[in-house]
């Protein structure tokens, strides 16, 4: 009888934060392919339902609203949905906010992902197909530090995190690491540039700039605006993680980058050309005439980038979007759903039952 691999099986998924901007579109893409999907999430300010709404009545959906941090929740899901398959998507991740208060993000992100490890690991030791077992890790690039005029990060470029985030996201795949190498557990870790697209929440770059535009506010670019960031569009993102559950090595990393370095004022830029084609201001005003130039973030990393060459060689790893196309289709997006940003913008979620998605979602 020949030995089953991952690619050849649906698979049952249990993703932390799914209902962020990262973890839903890898929700809904498991769920297109036919795999069950259960998404453990707390609903803290950037997890939101409506992220879910397209699957959340699908059969093959569950929901459940808790804290990563619970083991005996996450342990009992393990076991009711018989789970191969772990992406780990749940994490505080804005810088600016880890610079205010960095304390919840060494709690979510680094004691949130040692419970996690610690019920996969004793999830895994009691499974019937140990072999089958995936704990996937979803990082960043900004454990890597910051690069200078030349060069891009890899998979074994030396840590050097510098923001309370970034030392935080570090420090939980150092965990991921000592789990694999110490007790065995399959694990695979990625590492991906900046993610941009639908449903992101509208405090990161994109989407604020686009929604700030619309609102005739001011377009704050910290600094000179001259940071460079590698921008990748989420579903590329979330392809290559699939990728990476397919064909990774057991205790592997891989990288995802986006090969579109784009300096921050020039990003702003782009968006407020593309209003300007799209939906002109009644005042003839060019959106760019709202720029303006504030004080730095502290401990600002100046260059991201990333070499993705292994993916591509040892994945098959390629990108859909390209940069000026995905942005265009995420500006129209975001212009299309002013509700939705509205509604997790000011709306406070309530706790939800932990029953299954028909009837946990419509709560």
């Amino acid at each position: 009888m020949p030995e089953k691999t991952p690619e050849l099986q649906k698979r049952s998924f249990l993703i932390t934060g799914g209902a962020g901007f990262i973890g839903s579109c890898l929700a809904k893409k498991m769920i297109a392919l036919g795999h069950r999907v259960c998404v453990l999430d707390n609903l803290t300010y950037a997890g939101h339902l409506e992220n879910l709404q397209e699957i959340r009545d699908h059969r093959n959906f569950h929901f459940v609203h808790g804290n990563i941090l619970n083991t005996l929740l996450v342990s009992e899901y393990l076991i009711q949905h018989q789970v191969n398959t772990v992406i780990n998507c749940a994490a505080e991740s804005h810088v600016d906010r880890s610079i205010q208060n960095p304390a919840n993000f060494i709690d979510t992100n680094i004691c949130g992902t040692f419970s996690l490890l610690s019920s996969c690991l004793n999830y895994w030791n009691r499974s019937a197909e140990p072999e089958d077992f995936r704990y996937v890790q979803i990082s960043t690039d900004e454990v890597y530090g910051s690069l200078g005029k030349d060069g891009k990060f890899r998979e074994d470029s030396p840590y050097a995190p510098n923001s309370p985030y970034s030392a935080s996201k570090a420090g939980a795949d150092h965990l991921v690491r000592a789990w694999h190498h110490t007790y065995g557990l399959p694990t695979i870790s990625t590492h991906c540039s900046n993610n941009y697209g639908p449903y992101q929440f509208p405090e990161k770059l994109i989407p604020h700039m686009i929604t700030c535009a619309l609102q005739d506010k001011p377009l704050p670019v910290y600094g000179d605006g001259g940071n460079i960031r590698d921008w990748i569009h989420v579903e590329d993102h979330c392809h290559g993680v699939w990728l990476a559950i397919q064909k990774g090595k057991p205790g592997g990393t891989y990288c995802f980058g986006g090969n579109a370095e784009r300096r921050n004022l020039d990003i702003v830029r782009i968006i407020c050309e593309f209003l300007n084609q799209i939906l002109p201001r009644h005042d003839g005003k060019d959106y760019a005439s709202n720029i303006q130039f504030v004080k730095d973030r502290l401990g600002h990393d100046r260059r991201y980038a990333i070499d993705d060459s292994l993916a591509q060689n040892e994945l098959g790893f390629r990108r859909k979007f390209s940069f000026e196309d995905g942005l265009l289709n995420t500006v129209q997006w975001y212009l299309n759903n002013q509700a939705w940003c509205k509604t997790v913008l000011t709306k406070k979620q309530q706790p939800i039952a932990t029953e299954d998605s028909s009837q946990e979602a419509t709560k």
